[in-house]
């Protein structure tokens, strides 16, 4: 058997999350983006029935699709988008839009719970006019910047009960990677969606811990300043998947 070099053995200590710990994420942050803007690459759920996410590669023309992926839930927060008129052909920020759907900035703005497009049948099919997501920043291992899923609001019950299932057992999402999946669901009007699922694959182990903890707070702030322009709000994305899905989610 051949012996180990020191690149071998210094290979294998940064292995996985373990490589966080020679890297500053505000340090480089600073020093490569000076100047540029910030912005999360995004895993996109498929439109219609497809069980496929599509994941970015480092061709930007060449994405990659895949079953199913792994990575940590460094950071999670709801989203909401409102738009007055139906897509036209150009992607533009909502008219009014929350990161913590408790608060909406634009028109008609205000308190999210009482808004009258927060409520079924103010939009088409009997749907919420205002579209509720929900943004995770992920981790996968053996990277070292976090990618971004926005997730539609028929997947948004799975996560709940994924993140309720961690918790009876005294876990938090950011402790363990979560493996990813699709399945197809049926709604009550017989369409046919992909719905995401969550599994834990594992927990940190303890030298993992720390160092993914801190990237987690890294991107707690850093989540602040990413607007709508950096995620899938475009009503051509939610036209079909969240619309239905959201029917669906009215009797559930």
């Amino acid at each position: 058997m051949a012996k180990k070099t020191a690149t071998d053995i210094v290979s294998l200590e940064n292995k996985g999350y373990l490589a966080l710990r020679n890297f500053d994420f505000n340090e480089i942050i600073a020093e490569e983006m000076e100047g540029l803007s910030t912005f999360f690459e995004r895993v996109k759920m498929p439109s219609g029935d497809t069980t496929l996410y599509q994941l970015p590669s480092e061709n930007p023309e060449e994405p990659e699709f895949v079953k199913d992926f792994s990575a940590v839930i460094l950071y999670h927060h709801p989203v909401r988008a409102y738009f007055k008129n139906k897509f036209t052909g150009v992607a533009n920020p909502p008219d009014c839009g929350s990161l913590d759907a408790v608060t909406g900035f634009g028109e008609p703005g205000g308190d999210c719970k009482s808004c009258p497009f927060n409520v079924y049948d103010s939009g088409e099919n009997g749907s919420k006019a205002c579209k509720e997501r929900h943004r995770l920043y992920l981790l996968r291992e053996g990277e070292l910047f976090p990618v971004m899923l926005s997730l539609p609001t028929g997947s948004l019950k799975e996560l709940s009960r994924y993140l309720m299932r961690l918790l009876t057992k005294g876990i938090k999402s950011t402790e363990v990677v979560t493996k990813f999946t699709l399945v197809k669901a049926t709604n009550k009007s017989g369409i046919v969606y992909a719905k995401a699922c969550f599994q834990m694959e594992r927990k940190l182990n303890a030298e993992e811990l720390p160092l993914v903890a801190r990237v987690s707070e890294q991107i707690k702030l850093l989540s602040r300043s990413v607007g709508f322009e950096d995620v899938d709000t475009e009503p051509a994305m939610l036209s079909r998947a969240d619309v239905v899905q959201v029917v669906d989610g009215k009797s559930a």
